[in-house]
């Protein structure tokens, strides 16, 4: 071998080292640049069509009586920052007193949810008795049917029962989901049985089985659940909007549509409630998005 032969093989090897890493996909793949900067720019527009809407509302809200929001072409930045529009909302609705109703609500819906779900999943994933298929079929019926086609019914229950204009009305029709039943059952689906035999064979029963064993392992499937849940109550607005009659009761979903109402030129002030709205829903979502996200693979389905 020459020594120019064995000169080529080792600047070869620098040459490939000067160009960088190579990107590559889960599978080893090579990306090509081109593909790369495609999937970026959807990366981009789906961040501007999803997060934009509500930045445009938090800038708006920021933005003071003197700064002109219909201007052409439109100013993203507010000029001079102001808080000033959050106390007007304070001071033109009891919206703190919604708030806590709001809480209230989806707090009660999501420890409904969590236990309720959890104890049928669990029934529906690991027990045996007979009809178990079709119960899960009800279940997955129950998420076809739309809302508003039971909501009459709902209505009427309640009056049967005097739970109207109470806050106790507002949580028992969503107490239980079947979107969540159906999450916990395929999270307790993929963990191993030979976990529960053991504990089956030192002697445990079912509850023992359940809380010591079956439900530590799916905490973020729960975390999902958790959050559903409390999106769910507290961006309501039908059914609160239907069984409430009395003011002080309002959520806050309902509260805020006074805004619109009395003051519908006043878009900053409805941007600043519409941020007061969102924003215990993105604190949620950061203090639980390390378990939501591992939830989102305990309770995928399984073919």
């Amino acid at each position: 071998m020459s020594v120019l032969e064995k000169v080529r093989p080792e600047r070869t090897a620098v040459t490939g080292a000067a160009r960088g890493p190579r990107r590559t996909d889960r599978h080893g793949r090579r990306i090509r640049a081109g593909e790369l900067v495609w999937r970026y720019l959807l990366l981009l527009a789906v961040v501007a069509l999803t997060v934009g809407p509500f930045l445009w509302q938090l800038s708006t809200s920021l933005k003071g009586p003197t700064e002109d929001i219909y201007s052409s072409p439109p100013t993203f930045l507010p000029g001079r920052p102001t808080l000033h529009n959050y106390a007007r909302v304070a001071d033109t609705i009891p919206v703190w007193d919604y708030a806590l109703n709001s809480l209230k609500v989806a707090t009660a819906n999501v420890v409904t949810n969590c236990a309720g779900s959890a104890l049928a999943g669990y029934a529906l994933a690991r027990l045996r008795y007979r009809g178990r298929r079709v119960t899960t079929l009800v279940f997955v019926l129950a998420m076809l049917v739309p809302v508003e086609g039971i909501v009459i019914a709902q209505f009427t229950t309640m009056r049967e029962l005097g739970l109207n204009n109470t806050l106790v009305g507002v949580v028992l029709p969503g107490a239980i989901g079947a979107m969540n039943v159906l999450l916990m059952r395929n999270a307790f689906r993929n963990l191993p049985y030979e976990i529960e035999e053991a504990a089956y064979v030192d002697g445990a029963n079912v509850w023992q089985r359940f809380l010591r064993i079956a439900l530590p392992s799916v905490k973020g499937t729960l975390a999902v659940v958790a959050i559903f849940a409390f999106m769910g109550a507290w961006d309501d607005f039908l059914w609160p909007l239907i069984v409430l009659s009395d003011p002080s009761k309002f959520t806050l979903t309902i509260g805020l549509n006074y805004l619109h109402g009395t003051f519908a030129n006043d878009e900053r002030l409805v941007a600043a409630g519409t941020v007061i709205a969102v924003a215990p829903l993105i604190a949620l979502f950061a203090c639980l998005q390390r378990y939501f996200f591992r939830g989102v693979g305990e309770g995928a389905v399984k073919g």
